[in-house]
């Protein structure tokens, strides 16, 4: 399966309002706090968005909401995995994107045969509180050896300048957060993560 190599991952729809036109074509919705009405009104815009912009919009967490609005595509972290319905996700023919941090959460990942796989965190990240150390390149090229041919995406702490090192060292996505949303001027920063 090929996937857009420019993964932004954003909080909170209007996000998505600016990004799409700009030629995002994967993207994820992760909100965290959120009233259920709130939040299932901004999966619904997301989808719709990205239906209209000809992209593919991937919802953390909220599986079952993802499931009722007729998601495409859901990323779990380790937590969530625990709490979620795989056969009710597999029998809706959602694509499932799974975090993994060590080796054992790789095995487990690899078990539920997932459509791509994170690693994370690569570099230092502001954005969550973690008890996994940097991963470093290093470990990008050993997890894609390991998960080949499932696509590999890398987060954490990226910047534009630091995407290539990751694309060498074996990913096959590179998702970004605060390089994007902590930006002066976030389109003129998705605009170059398009070109790369």
């Amino acid at each position: 399966m090929m996937l857009p190599r420019f993964y932004p991952i954003f909080d909170d729809v209007s996000w998505l309002e600016r990004a799409l036109p700009l030629g995002v074509k994967l993207v994820q919705l992760r909100i965290k706090d959120a009233s259920s009405a709130d939040l299932r009104a901004q999966i619904k815009r997301g989808l719709a968005l990205a239906r209209q912009h000809g992209a593919t919009l991937v919802v953390n967490d909220h599986w079952q909401i993802a499931i009722d609005e007729g998601a495409d595509w859901l990323h779990l972290g380790q937590e969530d995995l625990d709490e979620a319905d795989l056969p009710a996700i597999r029998r809706a023919g959602l694509h499932l994107g799974l975090s993994t941090h060590d080796h054992a959460e790789l095995d487990r990942a690899l078990a539920c045969t997932p459509d791509y796989i994170a690693l994370g965190p690569v570099y230092p990240t502001i954005l969550k509180k973690m008890k996994w150390h940097q991963q470093g390149l290093d470990r990008v090229t050993e997890w894609k050896r390991l998960i080949s041919p499932i696509p590999l995406v890398a987060i954490g702490g990226f910047s534009v300048d630091r995407a290539k090192g990751a694309f060498d060292a074996g990913a096959d996505v590179v998702a970004a957060v605060t390089d994007i949303t902590l930006n002066a001027d976030p389109e003129t920063r998705i605009r170059e993560w398009l070109t790369l």
